[in-house]
Formats: structure tokens, sequence, C-alpha cells
């Protein structure tokens, strides 16, 4: 299994890309997919873009890790008594 995460493309030169994860930012290799332009939704995986998707499935997939990181932060505490 892998795990790729949506990223945004904030700009382009040649084959490579940065991208921006949450507010960070990230430099992502373009040669598997063609047709990308700044403002599109890329998976990154690994450092490449593996794929485009939209801008509505990003931002679904990062809300479900936005999810996911304030479980993980109410189970915590519990974690921690074992």
């Amino acid at each position: 299994m892998c795990l790729s995460i949506p990223a945004k493309v904030i700009s382009i030169d040649g084959d490579k890309a940065v991208v921006s994860v949450g507010g960070t930012k990230y430099e992502a290799s373009l040669q598997l997919l063609d047709d990308v332009k700044v403002d599109d939704y890329i998976l990154l995986h690994t450092g490449f873009a593996i794929q485009k998707i939209s801008e509505e499935e990003a931002l679904e997939t990062l809300k479900t890790f936005e999810e996911f990181d304030a479980l993980n932060d109410e189970i915590k505490p519990e974690l921690d008594n074992f």
C-alpha cells in the first residue's frame, strides 16, 4: 500500500513543481504526468506527482486527514496510560 497526499501546484519549472500541503511547500517531479498547471491539485507520493485530482477531492481528503489528527489527539491520553 502506498500513501499519497493531495497538494496544490504553486509553481512549475520544466518537469519540477513547487506544491503546497497545508501551507508547507515541497518540490515535486512532474515526470509521470502530462498537462499539469499552476493551481491544479495532484497526489504527491515520495516526491512525485502521480495523479491529477479535482479541488473538491483534494479538499475532502485533507479534511479527512484533519479529522484523523483530531481523533488521534483525543485518544492519545488514553494510550499513554497503557
